[in-house]
């Protein structure tokens, strides 16, 4: 795959204990793997970490807990990425202070840094082979369970303990119960891995799998992109980690080597198991302003939006924009709507540009955006007024995350946003087809 990185650290050859004393989840073998015993959920455990991963608007805390509180430079300058991608380009003077001192701070330890434009920081990694089946990879970003799309164990973590991670290349946890979801039947035409992951939530709770991890037994369905979606969204039910159970040529067909240890035991134990029957699944939507407020599209078609947005980490892929573009092809986005499409990494916009989807999107009346998070966190590129109706692709819709508190932000797949951008109000694509005029 091209850019992929797939050497592993040295320690990763070392064989896992033998003799366990019972079957093991996805998330207590990889941790059983990365540390110096076996480990189950409720144990401490101190392991590797493969990568650790700093985004721009905590780099200066992650420089100070180095520098200042720690007196330390990374252990494996080659296991830390600095990404600038939640306000990018810089916004304010300060934004642009803290993006400086991230550079210089990367140009002298030597650790990786993605610069502005580069794209969003879970999106990147997954490009560069940054993260691998059965590694662990911390992030400074709560949606770093994304990783887990590739069997990795992706966890989100605070400038402390990054810094830590950084410093020693270890990191300490309590391991976390598993939640086991199973996905059976097969899709409708028009849904898609956002809908899927949103009913996870809904049938999960927001708090559902607090501190545990989500495996997710997908099958072969699913492509890298949208086990992404799967994985993100599993923070937004509380979750340590989120694991996609590898199943078929899904992960080697990218290139990936999946060790034959990384998959979990029959007869694992489960705090919680939940079976998805995607053959009822309709096109869903998360309603203001939590994000297990999932309702059928269909219950909320004809609110009008003032706002559509589309990419950030959950779905700005390649496979996400032409989702959008098979719906916006020969339409236009209605008056008084403005529709922003950002792609989630400069090869998703390269792609994009090479195939003509970027054209169908600027003829349609998008407004495109450099690759990284956009609006999503409420700092720059399409902010929210009081009072505004936003529909997005992203992953969160509480109060105040686009910009003014008073804002509404309702969640959904890229063809439902497509839609809605072309109607005015929230649509279904087959609504185009009707007799059904414009907001």
């Amino acid at each position: 795959m091209e850019g992929m990185t797939t050497s592993v650290p040295p320690y990763a050859a070392a064989s896992p204990q033998t003799g366990r004393p019972r079957p093991q989840t996805m998330a207590e073998k990889i941790l059983s793997r990365r540390g110096d015993a076996d480990v189950y959920a409720g144990d401490l455990a101190v392991v590797e970490v493969d990568q650790v991963m700093v985004v721009d608007s905590i780099a200066q805390s992650f420089i100070e807990r180095m520098e200042r509180d720690l007196g330390a430079a990374p252990k494996y300058p080659e296991r830390v990425s600095i990404v600038v991608d939640h306000v990018a380009p810089a916004s304010t003077v300060s934004v642009a202070q803290a993006q400086k001192e991230a550079r210089e701070y990367a140009a002298k330890t030597g650790v990786r840094l993605f610069d502005v434009g580069r794209g969003i920081c879970h999106q990147v990694l997954m490009e560069e082979g940054l993260a691998q089946p059965g590694w662990i990879v911390l992030g400074s970003d709560s949606h770093s369970t994304t990783y887990g799309a590739v069997a990795a164990f992706g966890s989100g973590m605070g400038a402390t303990d990054i810094a830590l991670a950084a410093a020693s290349g270890k990191t300490w946890l309590r391991v976390p119960e598993s939640v086991k979801v199973t996905l059976s039947g097969e899709l409708r035409p028009g849904v898609s891995a956002k809908d899927v992951a949103l009913e996870m939530i809904r049938v999960l709770g927001a708090d559902g799998a607090t501190y545990q991890s989500v495996e997710i037994h997908a099958g072969d369905r699913f492509t890298r992109g949208e086990r992404m979606t799967l994985a993100n969204l599993c923070v937004e039910a509380g979750a340590k980690a989120g694991l996609v159970v590898p199943g078929g040529d899904i992960l080697t067909d990218y290139g990936y080597d999946v060790p034959e240890w990384v998959y979990p035991d029959a007869g694992a134990t489960y705090v919680r198991d939940v079976e998805l029957d995607l053959s009822a699944l309709r096109p869903r939507m998360s309603a203001p302003s939590e994000v297990d407020n999932v309702h059928d599209v269909a219950e909320l078609r004809g609110l009008k939006v003032d706002q559509v947005f589309i990419g950030t980490c959950t779905n700005g892929r390649i496979e996400d924009l032409h989702a959008a573009a098979e719906v916006l092809r020969g339409q236009r986005v209605s008056p008084g709507t403005r529709l922003l499409v950002i792609p989630a990494s400069s090869r998703v916009m390269e792609q994009a540009l090479e195939d003509g989807t970027l054209l169908t999107l600027q003829r349609a009346g998008a407004v495109l955006g450099t690759p990284g998070c956009g609006p999503c966190m409420g700092r720059h590129q399409g902010v929210l007024a009081p009072g505004e109706v936003c529909v997005s692709t992203s992953n969160r819709n509480f109060i105040g995350r686009m910009g003014d508190k008073d804002a509404r932000i309702y969640l959904a797949s890229p063809a439902v946003a497509a839609a809605t951008a072309v109607m005015g109000r929230v649509a279904l694509p087959e609504d185009l087809t009707r007799d059904l005029a414009p907001a």
